[in-house]
């Protein structure tokens, strides 16, 4: 196989073809290598073409929340008082940065995806 960078949506197909019938093969073989030069060219497309945003604060938040079963009671002292729970996660009042950096430690989500921009409800 001659390796370059995939920069259609037939080389794609082709190269997951490929991938598929040497994915078993042994690491330190031709194939074996081929086949991890090959994920990676696959794995560049696909982030080129097919990128996937991050969530929204929020969604992010409560997608954590549901992954480690927690409540709103539990994010009480991390984010602030009940009521401002309640406030932040039905969008009725933004992230500070205090809440932000609380947020990150706790749940282990990134600040990047804490600080995006998000539309409240008025």
């Amino acid at each position: 196989m001659k390796a370059k960078i995939i920069t259609s949506e037939v080389e794609y197909d082709k190269a997951l073809t490929r991938l598929e019938k040497i994915f078993d093969s042994n690491p330190k073989s031709k194939e074996g290598e081929e086949a991890e030069l090959l994920a990676l060219l696959i794995e560049d497309y696909e982030d080129r073409e097919y990128p996937i945003e991050s969530p929204d604060p929020i969604v992010a938040i409560r997608i954590r929340m549901e992954e480690m079963e927690l409540k709103q009671k539990d994010l009480v002292g991390v984010i602030g008082s009940k009521g401002i729970v309640s406030e932040v996660l039905n969008r009725k009042r933004k992230l500070t940065v205090n809440m932000i950096r609380n947020l990150s430690d706790k749940l282990k989500i990134a600040s990047a995806v804490l600080i995006q921009e998000y539309k409240l409800n008025r």
